[in-house]
């Protein structure tokens, strides 16, 4: 698929993006040899071959989920000036 200078333009119109002529005709190349690939790709026949959810199939290792520390709290709470109910109290900051 061959795009022209004015399709470029457009394009470029449409995306907000300010084009002079000699940009145009750079990305008139580039633009339309991606087109071509992307036109090559589609003609590939891949009927029979199923689609992966990831390319190697791979599983995860995971870790097993246990505690690693005790509750700490009371010796936390100890070093605060001010508490409340198991929670750090602060001044307020906003009126």
């Amino acid at each position: 698929m061959s795009l022209e200078k004015q399709d470029v333009l457009k394009i470029a119109h449409l995306a907000r993006l300010a084009l002079d002529d000699n940009d145009a005709e750079q990305y008139q190349h580039s633009l339309t040899s991606v087109l071509d690939l992307v036109e090559q790709m589609q003609s590939v026949d891949t009927d029979g071959v199923e689609p992966l959810s990831h390319p190697l199939e791979a599983k995860q290792r995971l870790r097993e989920d246990v505690v690693t520390e005790e509750n700490r709290r009371e010796a936390f709470l100890a070093n605060a000036p001010q508490t409340e109910a198991g929670l750090f109290l602060v001044p307020k900051v906003i009126d």
